[in-house]
């Protein structure tokens, strides 16, 4: 199980490494050309669409337990329905977020209190962004169905041309166009839709394989349902989590531009370092999703095991790093804004930890969602972040103002007791006979 762990998650984590890197290409090149408002901009929007992206993410999950269950029960049909059903689904749920998304722009730019400074190429950054939502969505969907067939590594190929892509024309129009946050934007829509058109075309190939047909695509309850029941609980899950760090960023940028473009760019780095985790989760609900439709009900239990053993190792990893070079990757983003790279390495050197102690509750939550168990995973993010969190972080803003550094410590925290209440979930099931 550790070979079909590793063998399965590396091309994934590969995929999500270069999806990510969008994001960090637009702070690199911003950060080389432009100036402390334009950053937070960009960190701002970026984090939006980030959230977006997750919650995509998460829904796009149910299809792809879905999909695993059929092809280790050998039910080839309902695979092909399963598929059928998801793409009908969302791209009735991408033109309704497109359409709702572009009507509550201003909004959504006054809910996280952004910088007057960064208002306004906020609101370009978040625009073109916004219409490029059903590119969002038809990448996460077709690799999820990939995913679901056992295939991890197919999404990775039409992903790495896109990241060429990306750093292109970050280059072009962030530097000689000079287009600041707008121009960031104009690159990552851009390469997501190469990404998707690459997608389509490898998706209509394995057509024939797949046994897809026309009448599959018709909305079937029994089907939907089953998706929706693992997906929406996470989709939930991580929107909540996702609006819970925009409430952080919201209480960084009532201290300034200076603050607000520091946890921009900390945030960033921590989606990055979190790759793996989130490569684990993905992996450990695919692969388990499978052994549980075939009844191999220990080799699903023995791949969430080797998923927290990486997890952690890569997690300590991470903190050693950003205790000794925590000031080189902030300038990486920041430039000359001396600043920023102050405040941001007080950020992650306590952040950091939250690497190694949310891989722990991402592969239980991996292995809870290939059992259909997803309200698990809702339940302890949803008391993490309501209990320690959103609290911990404006107690630390409140009572620390001079530093970052403890507010760093309300993710990991928060996390420790996603940790304890995964743990009780897991002995309960067990106890129970199977979660």
């Amino acid at each position: 199980m550790l070979k079909n762990l590793i063998r399965f998650s590396l091309p994934f984590l590969v995929s999500s490494f270069l999806q990510t890197f969008y994001g960090l290409a637009d702070l690199f090149f911003v950060g080389q050309w432009c100036g402390a408002d334009t950053i937070t901009a960009v960190s701002v929007g970026s984090q939006v669409t980030h959230m977006l992206t997750v919650v995509i993410a998460g829904l796009s999950m149910g299809s792809t337990v879905a999909i695993g269950h059929s092809i280790g029960a050998g039910k080839k049909e309902r695979a092909a329905r399963v598929i059928g059903n998801t793409v009908t689904l969302f791209a009735v749920f991408a033109l309704a977020l497109t359409l709702i998304l572009i009507l509550c722009l201003d909004g959504v730019v006054a809910a996280v209190a952004t910088p007057p400074e960064a208002v306004g190429q906020a609101k370009e950054y978040l625009l073109v962004c916004f219409i490029g939502i059903p590119f969002i969505t038809a990448y996460n969907v077709i690799s999820s169905i990939f995913r679901g067939l056992g295939d991890s590594r197919t999404p990775m190929y039409f992903v790495a041309a896109a990241g060429v892509m990306n750093i292109v024309l970050d280059y072009i129009l962030i530097g000689p166009l000079a287009m600041g946050a707008r121009g960031a934007a104009i690159a990552t829509v851009a390469a997501q839709g190469c990404s998707v058109l690459l997608a389509f075309i490898a998706i209509l190939r394995k057509r024939a394989e797949i046994g897809l047909k026309v009448r599959d695509l018709k909305p079937g309850r029994e089907v939907l349902s089953g998706v929706l029941r693992v997906g929406v609980p996470l989709a939930v899950q991580d929107g909540f989590i996702q609006v819970s760090f925009l409430v952080i960023t919201a209480i960084a940028n009532s201290r300034g531009v200076d603050v607000a473009a520091a946890v921009g760019i900390v945030e960033k780095l921590i989606s990055f370092f979190f790759l793996v985790p989130s490569a684990m989760l993905s992996s450990v609900s695919a692969i388990a999703s499978q052994n549980a439709g075939a009844g191999k009900h220990e080799q699903a239990e023995k791949v969430m095991w080797y998923g927290i053993r990486i997890s952690v190792c890569f997690g300590l990893a991470v903190a050693i790093v950003c205790q000794f070079g925590a000031e080189a990757l902030i300038k990486l983003f920041a430039g000359e804004e001396l600043e920023v790279v102050r405040l941001g390495a007080q950020y992650l050197r306590s952040y950091a930890f939250d690497c190694g102690v949310a891989g722990i509750h991402f592969c239980f939550s991996g292995y809870f969602c290939a059992y259909g168990r997803s309200i698990l995973s809702f339940a302890h993010n949803a008391v993490s972040v309501l209990l320690v969190r959103i609290p911990g972080a404006y107690l630390a803003s409140r009572y620390f103002p001079e530093s970052l550094y403890p507010m760093g410590w309300a993710a990991p925290a928060g996390s420790l007791l996603s940790v304890v209440i995964c743990v009780g979930f897991y002995m309960w099931g067990r106890r129970r006979g199977r979660i």
